[in-house]
């Protein structure tokens, strides 16, 4: 009898384990194989004799981050700058989900594509569309919108005060359409009927938004949320490295973790350092997505994430 279920489990189910396979496979091989080499951030990495070879080095390679005058700079560039990402993707891509949920163009999937390909492009092209519209000599900002209103030319890449703008604003443009399609995903599996009783009572579109979409997707949101808090102490580095060209005057506000251990591996060549790096950013990680999920547990345990 418990061969017959097996089997009649496995027939059912057998299909999805091998989509699921390959998937599983590259988690297996990216995510859990490279985990001993976590070993490095306490060694001090010898060519030579090897990761488990090498000498121990204690916790000296975590010094390089916190024993510096830049270690609250990088600090509060990564932590406010991705609350920013968080507040501003989050209210952007669930506003352009409902509307793309509300219309009923022919071109609806058009919009879709055009709003996901900015994901798509790669931080170097967009390094380069970037420094298109804001060249100091042949910018579109520059020569198109200023120079016809007869506003002096900026040189962007040496004035930081524009800068925390402009990242927030590349970002937003990169990132939303990725999460608008989990959220519009989420929107068109909820139930017509909720909507079309709402309308019999008279409800606005407005208050149906309000009251039945947004209260609805709250599990999705939360859940989005807890994944960048996790990430919250890692920094895209294309967007900070590569967007604003790596000039040296918009350090101040360009500078984080990940740019910051990037050009100390290039002088210094310590790839111990880049591995207590990497571990260190995980742990908080680890440690906020705990901390957050319990808050939400506390609030509301159906709505959190484990």
């Amino acid at each position: 009898m418990k061969t017959k279920i097996n089997k009649k489990t496995m027939k059912k189910y057998g299909p999805i384990y091998l989509m699921a396979l390959p998937g599983l496979l590259y988690l297996f091989i990216n995510n859990y194989m490279p985990l001993p080499g976590l070993v490095l951030a306490f060694k001090k990495y010898n060519v030579k004799k090897g990761i488990f070879g090498s000498d121990w080095a204690g916790l000296s390679n975590f010094k390089y981050l916190f024993a510096t005058k830049d270690a609250f700079i990088i600090t509060r560039n990564t932590i406010c700058y991705n609350v920013a990402f968080i507040l501003i993707n989050v209210i952007l891509a669930v506003a352009v989900a409902i509307i793309l949920s509300e219309l009923n163009s022919r071109l609806k999937k058009f919009y879709q594509s055009a709003i996901l390909l900015p994901h798509l492009i790669s931080a170097v092209i967009i390094s380069y569309l970037v420094f298109a519209f804001l060249s100091t000599e042949n910018g579109f900002v520059n020569n198109s919108i200023l120079k016809p209103l007869g506003v002096e030319g900026i040189s962007w890449y040496t004035e930081k005060k524009y800068w925390p703008f402009i990242l927030i604003f590349v970002n937003a443009w990169k990132r939303i359409g990725y999460d608008c399609i989990i959220y519009l995903a989420t929107i068109l599996g909820f139930d017509k009927g909720y909507y079309e009783a709402a309308a019999i009572d008279g409800a606005t579109k407005w208050q149906q938004i309000t009251k039945i979409t947004i209260p609805m997707l709250k599990p999705t949101i939360i859940m989005m949320v807890l994944m960048a808090v996790g990430r919250i102490f890692y920094s895209d580095f294309g967007l900070f490295y590569q967007v604003p060209q790596n000039s040296g005057a918009l350090y101040s506000v360009t500078n984080t973790i990940d740019t910051y251990v990037y050009r100390g591996l290039l002088e210094l060549g310590d790839i111990s350092m880049s591995a207590a790096a990497g571990l260190y950013q995980s742990v908080v990680g680890f440690i906020l997505i705990l901390s957050a999920n319990l808050l939400v547990r506390k609030l509301d345990k159906e709505s959190a994430l484990f």
